[in-house]
């Protein structure tokens, strides 16, 4: 008897979803009121946002990530980062081409012809994508009115559609949700099967919770049904909700990896197929200019090409004939050609001294370039030399950083020299990122390359007065090296932060970045 009710509680709860989403699609919000576990269909009303928790701080929330928080209605951007990230060219091509059949075979088949392609094969172990690449899609993608309701509950549970590895680390990292319900892949000797298992168990969770959803998403009724209220969104309402402001997230979004730079929409997607032989040719061209011409020919040739290079606050003081050595320029790191960018806009050749940079990147340099060993000794008598020879350009960061923090300078160059000329560098790309923690380093030119239209804004700010340095100013090394990156962060409009290269490739790559 009991197997009975049950069964007929969730048919009726079925049903009553489908007469909902057929008849209240221009209903902002719906409240569903649940009396012993079977829902009461005239006691649903209408909700206003405002109305929406004002009583129920306290309790359980248990919502749904895709109908209660995504703006978007599409699951394949994410499983297209998947593909493309983990898996490759060649398997992000055929999870395109398969597309027309995920959508026709609806949400649940579509779902798992899904999963199979981006995951099938992949290796547990190496997979970071959930951790180091999804979580910034996930926010852009956040509505702010959902993420409002889901945060004045003391507890939430979050039931996704998608596996739980993809999802879990941003939902408790950056939302500060307890517990995250998905199924789990099925794996064979630490690989991927590309297959979800099949039951996803609530079993765990108590009733008298309240339900958030959205109208078109009722794939969850065996969990909502547990709900005494339950509280649904259209799709329409959710379109209209402005996405999530990157300083209401629970934690700052500094460090993410991977190659795409875009949405990676069906559309999206298909335009980055089509440009990508234009661009591969485009990569080549650049290259061989960079290489096989001077800088005044160069220079506008790339331009041409669709290099954009801005630079501001040039009239600086630089090395002349009498000077027995050359000006230290200290960069923000935000590409691999960050010198090469330099060198381009002061119309002259600089040094630049690396670290992890291919042997590969190294031939094509067009700029002189020297490998530092992380021995402080050594390389300060590296880059002592290399100053002697002329001027010398230094990233003390150590690694590049995509968004708008600085990562803490070592403050090694400030000990060197105090002929220091601040330079500031914002970068912006449209389909691919330059730099990569996890990723084949050898790549990172040929991608940045291939943009079409790379922009770069060089700021070269006023050399640092004799009294803030640290050889005739008395200053000590750090008090240099900060006053250095906040003079950067002010004239980018950036923020100043104490992480280091070890914290970020912890992060994205799971080890502590030491080549």
């Amino acid at each position: 008897m009991p197997r009975i009710k049950k069964l007929f509680q969730l048919k009726y709860f079925s049903s009553l979803f489908e007469i909902m989403r057929k008849t209240s699609r221009k209903l902002p919000y719906l409240r569903l009121k649940f009396s012993h576990g079977i829902p009461a269909l005239t006691q649903f009303t209408f909700l206003k946002n405002s109305s929406f928790t004002d009583e129920v701080s306290n309790q359980t929330l248990v919502f749904h990530l895709e109908g209660a928080l995504l703006k978007a209605y599409s699951l394949f951007p994410y499983f297209m980062l998947v593909a493309f990230e983990a898996g490759g060219l060649f398997r992000a091509l055929i999870l395109l081409l398969l597309y027309p059949l995920v959508w026709l075979l609806g949400h649940e088949l579509g779902l798992k012809v899904m999963v199979f392609v981006s995951f099938v094969g992949i290796k547990k172990e190496k997979f970071r994508a959930g951790t180091a690449i999804l979580p910034k899609f996930f926010l852009e993608d956040v509505g702010v009115v959902g993420f409002d309701m889901v945060m004045k509950y003391k507890t939430k549970v979050a039931v996704t559609s998608m596996p739980r590895i993809m999802v879990e680390c941003f939902l408790v990292d950056y939302l500060g949700i307890h517990v995250v319900i998905g199924k789990e892949l099925k794996e064979f000797h630490g690989y991927f099967l590309g297959l979800m298992e099949e039951n996803m168990d609530p079993a765990t969770m108590c009733i008298n919770n309240i339900g958030l959803g959205c109208l078109r998403n009722s794939h969850y009724q065996k969990i909502f049904s547990r709900c005494k209220e339950i509280y649904l969104v259209t799709e329409a309402e959710k379109k209209k909700w402005p996405v999530l402001p990157r300083k209401k997230s629970l934690k700052p979004l500094i460090f993410h990896d991977g190659r795409l730079a875009f949405r990676p929409t069906p559309l999206n997607t298909l335009s980055m197929f089509i440009w990508l032989p234009f661009g591969f040719l485009l990569h080549i061209t650049r290259i061989m200019v960079f290489i096989s011409l001077p800088f005044k020919v160069s220079g506008p040739l790339l331009a041409f090409s669709g290099m954009i290079n801005t630079v501001s606050n040039s009239n600086v003081e630089s090395s002349g004939e009498g000077k027995k050595r050359g000006m230290l320029y200290v960069c923000n790191h935000r590409t691999l050609l960050d010198p090469i960018y330099l060198t381009f806009v002061m119309m002259k050749s600089v040094s630049a001294v690396t670290y992890s940079v291919s042997r590969f990147s190294e031939v094509i340099s067009p700029i002189k370039t020297v490998r530092l060993t992380r021995d402080r000794k050594t390389d300060e008598e590296t880059m002592k030399k290399m100053l002697s020879k002329g001027d010398l350009v230094v990233c003390p960061e150590g690694t590049t950083c995509r968004e708008p923090y600085l990562l803490r300078f070592s403050p090694l160059f400030a000990e060197i020299t105090d002929d220091i000329v601040p330079v500031a560098i914002k970068l912006q790309v449209s389909l691919f990122y330059g730099s990569t923690a996890s990723g084949q380093k050898c790549l990172d030119s040929a991608f940045h390359l291939t943009n079409p239209n790379p922009t770069c804004l060089i700021m070269i700010l006023n050399k640092l007065p004799g009294w803030q340095t640290h050889n005739a100013g008395g200053k000590s090394k750090f008090e240099v090296a900060n006053y250095v990156q906040g003079q950067i962060a002010t004239a980018l409009g950036f923020e100043c932060t104490n992480l280091t290269r070890k914290d970020k490739y912890a992060i994205l790559a799971g080890n502590d970045g030491i080549v």
